[in-house]
């Protein structure tokens, strides 16, 4: 195992974690480029964490020795899992994680689907939603929630060291 994707999803937590500061640093700005500031940097937090999600897929599929680069997302991995005669427990609690509309990382992976789209409509957070979401795909946000993005943000980024972690370490174990 080359470990490219181990060092990949590591630089890639790193990132958000420095995209957070600057987040924070943006919001403390009495700049007249503020609020833009702070929507490029919410955009790029999300883009750091699903690209560290992403890659921490591609280094589950190294260890299996399944191709890393014919695959897109979980579903496409499983797929692979499957043709391959695989199970892994790694892959299962993904699974449960990204079907649970509750979940750090559902909500984490719509609020990056989000930056994709656009409204100009002011939505509501609902048990299946977060802060962060309605605010990516709000042309013209309302900053009011900024502090609750952060918090998001930062919750999911040691949601994610710590299920990384985690499964790395049973990983290791075979």
């Amino acid at each position: 195992m080359s470990g490219i994707y181990l060092a990949r999803t590591n630089q890639k937590l790193n990132f958000a974690r420095i995209h957070i500061g600057a987040l924070k640093e943006a919001q403390n700005s009495t700049g007249w480029s503020k609020h833009a500031l702070i929507e490029s940097y919410n955009e790029s937090v999300l883009f750091h964490l699903a690209s560290a999600y992403d890659s921490f897929l591609r280094e589950v599929a190294e260890l299996y020795r399944i191709d890393t680069e014919h695959f897109v997302g979980y579903r496409a991995l499983m797929e692979q899992f499957e043709k391959a005669g695989f199970e892994g427990a790694e892959l299962k609690e993904l699974g449960q994680l990204e079907k649970n509309h509750t979940s750090w990382l559902h909500k984490m992976l719509a609020a990056y689907e989000a930056c994709w789209h656009g409204s100009d409509k002011r939505a509501a957070v609902t048990e299946s939603s977060s802060v962060s979401e309605i605010h990516v795909v709000q042309v013209n946000p309302d900053h009011a929630e900024d502090g609750q993005i952060i918090n998001e943000y930062e919750s999911w980024l040691g949601e994610m060291r710590t299920l990384i972690e985690r499964l790395r370490a049973g990983m290791q174990e075979w």
